[in-house]
């Protein structure tokens, strides 16, 4: 098999027709990868995103081929999946102010161009999930980008089906979460399109890498949530005396451990499955 993409985390093979996405333990913050992995994290990532695939897949098609024909060196930890064109835009939605786009907010009243109501804190319960899409940068930062401009993009049809596709996966996404007591407050999806100019959901889908998970019960709108997610890492690198640029500094093990331990928590409060490794 031939390397044909090394990202953030994950590694990408050609193998004949298909190819094989392995899942690192690499963590990534400000678009840095960290020298300290996170044990097990590749696994967790690819076991949350194939129960997700199942129970989304009569809303859109997605990339998995077989999760057990990969080389056994990957196994646990890699999806062979379907060749696909993938479209130049990182689809999020979002149902709490948080992160990138609180701060938009409270610049502007807007986050993506979308107009929100005034007076909302840090996490607070938006009055319906939005799309606030960003670009899909090759390097440096992603960028926020209204509607209109994907719609520009890649066409006004493929531009609203996938609007509605996001917003979907994400609704029922957070309604089963909810009722595992677990608030998904945003996430992102990758698409791409299969030789035959479908529409396919692809990459990874409802993870800790790609969304923001809250515990319920200690929800409280107007500060930082307690988080499941990679916001952990986030938080911790943000105390240090670090320009958030190559290299990125080591992760120290008692900070492994609990992100280790996150990851373990919503993948089992999600599957209602013992993380057996």
């Amino acid at each position: 098999m031939e390397l044909i993409h090394s990202g953030k985390v994950r590694d990408v093979y050609a193998d004949g027709d298909d190819l094989i996405l392995v899942a690192s333990d690499r963590v990534s913050v400000y678009d840095v990868v960290l020298p300290t992995p996170i044990p097990d994290k590749g696994k967790i990532l690819t076991r949350l995103s194939l129960w997700w695939f199942e129970r989304l897949a009569d809303i859109i098609p997605n990339h998995v081929i077989s999760a057990t024909d990969v080389p056994d060196e990957w196994r646990g930890r890699a999806i062979r999946c379907r060749r696909l064109t993938m479209l130049p835009v990182e689809w999020i939605a979002r149902g709490y102010l948080t992160g990138l786009g609180l701060k938009e907010y409270e610049k502007n009243g807007t986050v993506s161009g979308v107009t929100l109501p005034p007076g909302l804190v840090e996490a607070s319960k938006l009055p319906e999930p939005i799309l606030t899409p960003t670009t899909k940068a090759a390097e440096g930062h992603d960028e926020f980008i209204t509607y209109a401009d994907v719609a520009e993009q890649i066409g006004a049809d493929t531009a609203a089906r996938l609007r509605d596709v996001t917003l979907e996966v994400y609704r029922r996404g957070a309604e089963l979460a909810a009722e595992r007591g677990i608030i998904i407050a945003d996430t992102k999806l990758e698409f791409g399109r299969a030789p035959d100019g479908s529409l396919v959901l692809a990459d990874e889908v409802l993870t800790p890498d790609s969304s923001r998970f809250w515990p319920a019960d200690e929800y409280q709108p107007g500060r930082p949530q307690h988080s499941l997610d990679k916001q952990f890492v986030r938080d911790w690198s943000s105390t240090l005396d670090w320009d958030r640029t190559p290299p990125g500094p080591e992760i120290p093990q008692e900070i492994v451990d609990a992100t280790r331990a996150r990851y373990i928590d919503v993948y089992e409060r999600l599957t209602g499955e013992r993380w057996d490794g």
